[in-house]
C-alpha cells in the first residue's frame, strides 16, 4: 500500500516535471523597465501610486510572523519609493494589518500587529523618509484590503490613477490579495489602469519541510510560492517584472 502511494507521489511528481521548469524558464523573461519610462506609460507622475502593504515590525524584526526574507524587502523598497519621489510620485498608500486581539485570523497565523504592541507599526527606515508625510496609511484586519476599509473609498477618491505599482509581504498572499483586488476592480468596472508588480521588491517567509514536520504545522516553500503566485498575478493581466530601475 505504502509502495503504490509513493509511486503515485513520483508519476505526480514527474507530470509536474515540464511547468515547473517552464516556471524557471518564466523567470528568465522578466523585463527590467525604467521606472521613469513607466510613469510616462501612465502620463505622468500625478497617475502614479505606489502601494505598500504589510512592509511593518511584524514580518520584518519582532513578532512570531518575523521572517528574514521579508526584512531583506526593505532596502530596494525604500529604494524603489526614493527614486518613485525624485521622479515626482506624491502617492503613496500603505496597506497594514492592525488586528484586534480576538482577530480569528490568528487561527491560522497566531496573534500579529495588534495595535499598542508596536508590531502594527511601519518599519523605521520607511517611516523615516523625508516625504513620509506623503503616505496614506490603511489599517486592515484580514489578508485582503477590500474589505471594510478606507481602501475602496480611496480608490474611488483618486480616479486619476492609471498605474498601481505594489510591493512589500507576502508575495502569495496580501501582495497577492492586493494585486487582485485591484485587477478585478479594474475589471469589473472597466477601468483602464495597470497593476505592477516588480519581483525584487516582493517576497515571502520560509517554512521547510523539515521545520514543519517537527512543529506540526504546514511546511510553506518561500522560493516555489513566490514564483507561482507571481504567476498567477501575470496570468490576470498583473505585469510581473524584475524590477523597476
Amino acid at each position: 500500500m505504502a509502495e503504490t502511494a509513493d509511486e503515485e507521489i513520483r508519476e505526480w511528481m514527474a507530470d509536474r516535471e515540464p511547468f515547473l521548469r517552464f516556471l524557471k524558464e518564466w523567470e528568465r523573461t522578466w523585463p527590467t523597465p525604467k521606472l521613469a519610462d513607466v510613469i510616462q506609460e501612465a502620463g505622468g507622475p500625478e497617475n502614479t501610486a505606489i502601494v505598500c502593504t504589510d512592509l511593518t515590525v511584524a514580518f520584518t524584526t519582532r513578532g512570531r510572523l518575523a521572517s528574514p526574507r521579508v526584512a531583506a524587502l526593505v532596502p530596494p523598497i525604500i529604494g524603489l519609493f526614493k527614486l518613485a519621489h525624485a521622479l515626482g510620485i506624491r502617492t503613496f498608500v500603505l496597506t497594514q494589518d492592525a488586528h484586534p486581539p480576538d482577530s480569528p485570523e490568528f487561527r491560522a497565523y497566531g496573534p500579529h500587529a495588534v495595535p499598542g504592541t508596536g508590531e502594527e507599526e511601519t518599519v523605521p527606515e520607511l517611516k523615516g523618509l523625508p516625504f513620509a508625510g506623503l503616505f496614506k496609511v490603511i489599517p486592515k484586519q484580514n489578508l485582503n484590503p477590500g474589505i471594510d476599509t478606507e481602501f475602496p473609498s480611496w480608490l474611488e477618491e483618486h480616479p486619476n490613477v492609471k498605474l498601481f505599482i505594489v510591493v512589500g509581504d507576502c508575495t502569495d498572499l496580501c501582495v497577492y490579495q492586493i494585486a487582485m483586488y485591484l485587477r478585478l476592480r479594474a475589471n469589473q468596472f472597466k477601468f483602464d489602469y495597470e497593476v505592477v508588480a516588480p519581483a525584487n521588491c516582493v517576497d515571502t517567509f520560509e517554512i521547510s519541510y523539515e521545520t514543519a514536520a517537527k512543529l506540526g504545522i504546514f511546511p510553506h516553500d518561500a522560493d516555489f510560492l513566490h514564483l507561482l503566485f507571481l504567476y498567477h498575478m501575470a496570468l490576470n493581466d498583473i505585469r510581473v517584472v524584475r524590477e523597476l530601475g
